[in-house]
């Protein structure tokens, strides 16, 4: 270790996980945050829907729980949900506390819907731009608050003794050296892992390091084959997916095929408000009867003046790319959104590792099940981020209650391998792979020769900078991904099974796996 004092607090990420949960921190010790890349540079400030609170007139914290486990198709912790879904109000008025500028509508905060919400309920600002004002906000309280930041720091190692948690080993991205620091409490909240595909909403950052320091160091990992595809990422030749936000629809969008016709209705009755999951497999599906890339969202019947209003940073940024949505549809398609798996936690953001705790995409904390109800993400990062620390000033005597439930069942990673066909791993084969047989529509066949190829992937010695860091990180990720998406013989949420398209209650639990 560094001969300095340890931190009472090291944090791994500065999304809103890592900025919300070192603002509160700092007010009981001595906070780092460590970062790969510089402060702002994180998913939280892509993310354009906005953040799901029970705060309207017509709504409740039971009708905002009802929502979500009908979402999560049957592995949602209730516990977890009931929290979150209780506690969101007292959150949203934390950021309020912090400065977020939420928009208004005749003074009152104004509330959209997004798919599966029964009522408005999600908050928005700047328009589509939440996720920027709520990273630059609690990004500039940080730099001002007494936390020592570091910056352009990879995470390569949880240093582990006794069973507990007590520092890392960080790689300085610009000299490639290795530096080792103290903490006391040390939290995940590195991100999700949409770079493990080919097509992806999220920025390049997003690496699934979290999942994959965890399970190195020994911690559980739960749910990983539940990975959630935005049916709305633009497609555009040349521009890399851009996130359409579920807002759009939200606000009358309607999905057409490219023989200009309606299509969801005769997929679900809630047609474009459908669970996520349901939206992007109809997308998948007329893709592939048309033979196209892409669909159409349209939102020309809507007034022209309204479009640029609600969604700013959309149409600017298709406007920049030659297209202008008041006049002509968006051609979409499904993307890697959301990993909705991660470390296994208990209600207190916990890890099955002591003084070890997770929280927002890397974490596994049970609310979201197999398919996330859209704009819970934020909501969760803040409920379990304050959990985290209420707990730490407990003196608690480290025993982790229920972090690992009697229903789960916790398997390890098979041995088994087959020779990579297309050499050794690199960042494109990988996201290929994934794609291409672990993505919206599986099979067996394809998990078990995607699974085999990334077990064999996973003997490659991994290099010393950044690049080699996340790419080995996201084979380990990757590889726990296919494997439970083998083991589970069914099809739930987000999991796709063509061999196995029935939802069965005989796999009505998660799937857990372990090194040790």
């Amino acid at each position: 270790m560094n001969p300095t004092t340890p931190y009472d607090y090291l944090i791994i990420g500065s999304g809103i996980a890592g900025l919300y949960t070192a603002l509160l921190a700092q007010q009981h010790g001595r906070v780092l945050i460590v970062t790969k890349g510089g402060l702002e540079e994180a998913n939280t400030r892509y993310a354009q829907g906005g953040i799901a609170a029970a705060i309207g007139a017509d709504d409740s914290a039971e009708l905002h729980t009802q929502d979500t486990l009908v979402a999560g198709a049957g592995l949602c912790d209730p516990a977890a949900v009931d929290l979150l879904t209780h506690e969101a109000p007292d959150r949203i008025t934390d950021l309020i506390r912090f400065g977020v500028p939420f928009d208004t509508h005749h003074g009152e905060v104004a509330l959209t819907r997004e798919a599966a919400h029964s009522v408005n309920r999600i908050l928005h600002a700047g328009g589509d731009a939440t996720g920027e004002h709520i990273e630059l906000t609690l990004g500039g309280l940080a730099r001002m608050r007494n936390i020592v930041i570091l910056e352009h720091a990879q995470v390569t190692r949880l240093l582990v003794e006794d069973g507990a948690a007590c520092g890392i080993e960080a790689l300085d991205t610009r000299s490639l050296t290795l530096h080792q620091y103290e903490g006391r409490h040390i939290i995940l909240a590195t991100g999700g892992g949409g770079r493990l595909f080919r097509h992806t909403t999220n920025p390049e950052v997003a690496t699934a390091d979290g999942v994959a320091l965890g399970f190195r160091a020994g911690a559980a990992v739960a749910d990983m084959e539940f990975f959630q595809f935005h049916p709305t990422g633009l497609r555009l030749p040349g521009v890399a997916a851009f996130l359409i936000s579920e807002a759009v629809r939200g606000e009358g969008g309607i999905l057409l095929n490219v023989l200009g016709e309606r299509f969801m209705a005769g997929y679900h009755p809630d047609a474009e408000l459908a669970p996520r999951d349901v939206v992007a497999r109809a997308v998948f599906d007329q893709m592939r009867l048309g033979n196209t890339d892409h669909v159409l969202l349209d939102v020309t019947h809507k007034p022209a003046t309204m479009i640029p209003a609600r969604f700013p940073q959309i149409y600017k940024f298709c406007l920049e790319h030659g297209l202008d949505i008041t006049q002509e549809p968006i051609p979409v398609a499904p993307a890697a959104h959301y990993m909705m798996g991660g470390v296994k936690t208990n209600l207190w953001g916990e890890t099955t590792i002591r003084n070890l705790y997770a929280c927002g995409e890397c974490a596994g904390t049970g609310v979201h099940g197999a398919n996330r109800l859209a704009s819970n993400s934020l909501m969760e990062v803040l409920v379990f981020g304050k959990r985290i620390v209420s707990r730490t000033l407990e003196g608690a005597s480290g025993t982790l209650a229920e972090v690992l439930k009697s229903t789960d069942e916790v398997r390890r990673l098979s041995t088994a391998t087959a020779p990579a066909d297309d050499g050794p791993p690199t960042l494109a084969r990988l996201q290929d792979l994934l794609w291409s047989r672990v993505g919206i529509v599986r099979s067996g066949e394809s998990l078990a020769g995607a699974a085999a190829t990334l077990a064999a992937w996973a003997q490659a010695p991994a290099g010393g900078d950044r690049p080699a860091v996340e790419l080995a990180n996201m084979v380990l990720t990757g590889r726990i991904m296919a494997e439970a998406a083998l083991y589970r013989q069914e099809s739930r949420g987000a999991h796709y099974r063509t061999d196995f398209p029935d939802t069965l209650d005989a796999w009505q639990h998660s799937l857990v796996y372990r090194v040790e």
